[in-house]
């Protein structure tokens, strides 16, 4: 069973479909039992950092999340809340990637919105059947800064953390659940490790 951790972010539902249309049933949740228990956790949302770290304080699910031990995949915001910090709100976040949450400058049009391909991709096995060309589907105006935990960079106005990886925790800035045949294979991917 897969659980989608349920916390005050949107575009939620969207990721159980993606999931469903792939063959695989999860739950989505905010219970610690059902959250442990499961085979694969996704984290995902679309929200603001300040508000989704309190809804998973008030609930301790903060501290569960970083003591899972089964492949762990955060999305959007996930992956901005598993960083150390973000500028949005001022928010001391998880501290699963050693990397700050920063806002984009504004050179061009932010939100970085729409698709975009990868600048560098290491090799993993989230990325079997994925190349350089791959587009995918954004909508953030804050970014990951590059660091150790960076697996794959993208570009808009700088470098970015587009998917990140420490132990058994995955995250990707883009939408997975929005970006078409390159998305359902990373979730594939994940799913299958």
């Amino acid at each position: 069973m897969i659980a989608i951790i349920k916390y005050n972010a949107g575009n939620i539902r969207s990721v159980q479909n993606a999931l469903t249309r792939l063959g695989y049933e999860s739950i989505i949740t905010d219970n610690p039992e059902e959250i442990q228990s499961a085979d694969k956790v996704i984290f995902p949302g679309v929200g603001e950092a300040s508000s989704a770290m309190q809804y998973l304080k008030e609930r301790n699910l903060d501290e569960l999340i970083v003591s899972l031990k089964q492949p762990v995949l955060g999305i959007c915001l996930g992956l901005q809340l598993m960083c150390t910090y973000s500028e949005e709100g001022d928010t001391k976040c998880l501290g699963i990637f050693d990397a700050r949450t920063k806002q984009f400058p504004p050179k061009e049009k932010v939100p970085h919105m729409g698709w975009n391909n990868f600048s560098e991709l290491k090799s993993s096995k989230l990325f079997t059947n994925i190349a350089l060309e791959d587009d995918v589907y954004y909508v953030h105006g804050y970014y990951a800064e590059v660091s150790k935990n960076t697996l794959a960079t993208c570009d808009y106005i700088l470098p970015f953390s587009t998917v990140m990886q420490q132990d058994n925790f995955y995250a990707m800035q883009f939408h997975p659940e929005k970006s078409a045949d390159v998305g359902k294979q990373l979730l594939k991917n994940f799913l299958e490790l």
